[in-house]
């Protein structure tokens, strides 16, 4: 009686010490997932039961899954520019358009790449004639689009945490080349980059590059400046936009894109296992249907749910 009673304790107390491990390495996180239908413009269902994940190459447990609309559509974007993008011409006026007719809830700032930093023009605010009187062109030198978006990363210009609050948003159009001037060539392991990325997800951005050249460079480096911001897109869940290695003759086409993707959104929750303290990991997605194009970050941010 005595070794089956000692049995049961010790079974009991490996359980509860499985139980508080389990809690302790339990972690949570969030990403946007832009999700619609391949050849129609209706909106596809996709319910909770749809979606599944993987988090550091194991299972995901999805508790959330909401379209952002109407109450709920709090999308705050910022439109950061290249210093030295001082030759945009009609695609400044088409800046000024795609603005203007963004929705009601949508907080808006200009921001621009200025020696290592996001030099904003004015704060998010959903008064978008104010953010149209800060818009002006750049006059200043080629910065470093990646020293920027870190900048902007770790300074939102908002008080509103995606973590603490699911119906707010966050994204950023990129208008740049790309290009690191501190290391002129595609490496994907640009620690500049990797920067920029973890950053960004550890912010919860959406990034969407728009390619334009600022100045002359050699076929080679453009390439790599368009690699490199595709690489940020894809890590961030946004999306690369560029016609090939020249400038785009209009940014309506994107501009029209992008309007679809923003009305096209969802806040996916999950937990995941956190084996150590708040980290970036890698993350896959998965949701059944047909017909479905499906954008989601590869990487995302796991906390433990406290304030980070």
């Amino acid at each position: 009686m005595k070794i089956t009673r000692l049995a049961v304790l010790v079974a009991a107390g490996s359980l509860l010490t499985a139980v508080s491990s389990f809690a302790q390495n339990a972690g949570q996180g969030r990403a946007i997932v832009t999700v619609f239908a391949k050849h129609s413009e209706v909106a596809p269902t996709v319910s909770l039961q749809d979606v599944s994940a993987k988090v550091n190459g194991k299972d995901s447990s999805v508790t959330g899954w909401a379209q952002f609309k109407g109450a709920d559509d709090g999308l705050e974007l910022v439109v950061l520019i290249d210093g030295a993008a001082n030759n945009l011409g009609r695609q400044f006026d088409e800046i000024k358009q795609f603005v203007d007719g963004l929705g009601p809830n949508t907080k808006i700032a200009v921001g621009y790449m200025e020696n290592g930093r996001a030099i904003m023009s004015g704060p998010l605010t959903s008064d978008h004639k104010q953010v149209l009187s800060g818009l002006h062109l750049p006059g200043g030198p080629h910065a470093n689009p990646y020293f920027s978006l870190s900048a902007l990363a770790q300074n939102w210009p908002s008080r509103e945490s995606p973590s603490r609050e699911p119906k707010v948003r966050r994204e950023v159009i990129v208008l740049s080349d790309g290009l690191d001037p501190n290391n002129q060539r595609f490496d994907p392991d640009d620690p500049y980059v990797q920067s920029a990325i973890h950053d960004s997800v550890r912010a919860g951005l959406v990034v969407y590059p728009i390619y334009w050249r600022s100045r002359p460079e050699s076929a080679g480096a453009d390439t790599a400046g368009e690699s490199l911001m595709n690489e940020v897109a894809e890590a961030t869940g946004g999306y690369n936009y560029s016609s090939g290695l020249e400038n785009p003759v209009s940014f309506q086409p994107f501009f029209t894109d992008l309007v679809r993707r923003f009305a096209n959104q969802y806040a996916l929750e999950f937990n995941a296992r956190l084996d150590r303290k708040p980290a970036v990991e890698p993350m896959k997605l998965k949701i059944e249907g047909l017909g479905l194009q499906v954008t989601a970050p590869q990487q995302v941010f796991v906390t433990t749910g406290a304030a980070e």
